[in-house]
């Protein structure tokens, strides 16, 4: 079961002074372990958000090429096992921006919040969108079917991720 929002989107764009953070999060029927390794380990993010390789520790350099077509550079700046990622994607470039990931142990599942700063206003809704498709993808891991096509997923949730809030 996804736990939509009231206008059935899982996040939101939130922006100050001209730079975008995109928040998204959901519960999943899995315990905070279990959900850890599928944000974690190369073989289970491979499944449903990205393909990464190299030095996977803290302050490490990796490649990674998303499901979203999407290929770069990150470096590992905070993990805190089993609750606390931050990534810095594109380090050192005027593209750099962050991710991070927190889980909380709840008592129906694991809470996954993601945020991704930095971003360009412009971008943002689309970054929010593609984040709503792979926490979908990532429900379907974990209930053992296969995700759906990223893109259509994507292309669909575009226009709802572009409409202004309502506070």
């Amino acid at each position: 079961m996804t736990h939509l929002g009231k206008s059935g989107l899982l996040g939101e764009v939130r922006e100050v002074d001209g730079v975008s953070t995109v928040h998204v999060e959901d519960v999943y029927d899995t315990d905070i372990d279990d959900l850890w390794a599928a944000v974690t380990e190369p073989a289970r993010l491979g499944r449903w958000i990205a393909k990464v390789d190299g030095d996977l520790w803290l302050g490490g350099l990796f490649a990674a090429s998303f499901t979203s077509g999407w290929e770069g550079s990150g470096r590992i700046e905070v993990c805190d096992a089993p609750r606390h990622l931050l990534l810095t994607m594109e380090p050192g470039t005027p593209d750099e921006a962050q991710i991070e990931a927190v889980l909380t142990a709840e008592a129906m599942g694991t809470r996954l919040v993601v945020e991704e700063r930095g971003l360009p206003a412009d971008e943002a809704p689309d970054h929010g969108a593609g984040w709503q498709a792979h926490l979908e993808d990532l429900r379907a891991v974990l209930e053992g079917r296969e995700p759906g096509p990223w893109y259509d997923r994507w292309t669909e949730l575009k226009p709802a991720y572009r409409q202004p809030r309502s506070s």
